[in-house]
């Protein structure tokens, strides 16, 4: 995971061909609690991560938002009570980019921090 999370978005453009299957599945050895699902026929990435109440999980979604906007590479997020999807894809693509795999690592990066932080 490390590496991914040090590593940056690259620009992709419309057209530009998704991961295969088999570099998906080799990508997502390297960030194993997220999950590859299906939306409207597109391939993304995956994860709920859990707050012990709002104002947590709302700090993870600015964080995240903040890496999104440093990466110029933006999710889907839902912020609910107590927990945060977090779902990448690359639009340009229709599908999944190494991109993705980097944002993962980094969102995962920053969900340790925070957890760290809180138990302090």
């Amino acid at each position: 995971m490390e590496e991914l999370a040090q590593s940056n978005c690259i620009p992709c453009r419309r057209g530009d061909p998704p991961l295969s299957a088999s570099e998906v599945e080799s990508l997502r050895a390297q960030v194993p609690e997220w999950e590859v699902v299906e939306r409207e026929g597109v391939l993304c990435l995956q994860r709920i991560f859990k707050f012990k109440n709002f104002a947590q999980a709302l700090a993870f979604t600015n964080r995240i938002g903040a890496l999104a906007e440093e990466q110029d590479h933006h999710p889907a997020l839902l912020t609910e009570w107590g927990r945060v999807t977090v779902s990448w894809w690359t639009h340009a693509v229709g599908g999944l980019h190494r991109n993705d795999f980097i944002m993962a690592a980094k969102t995962d990066r920053a969900y340790q921090e925070m957890q760290t932080e809180t138990a302090s």
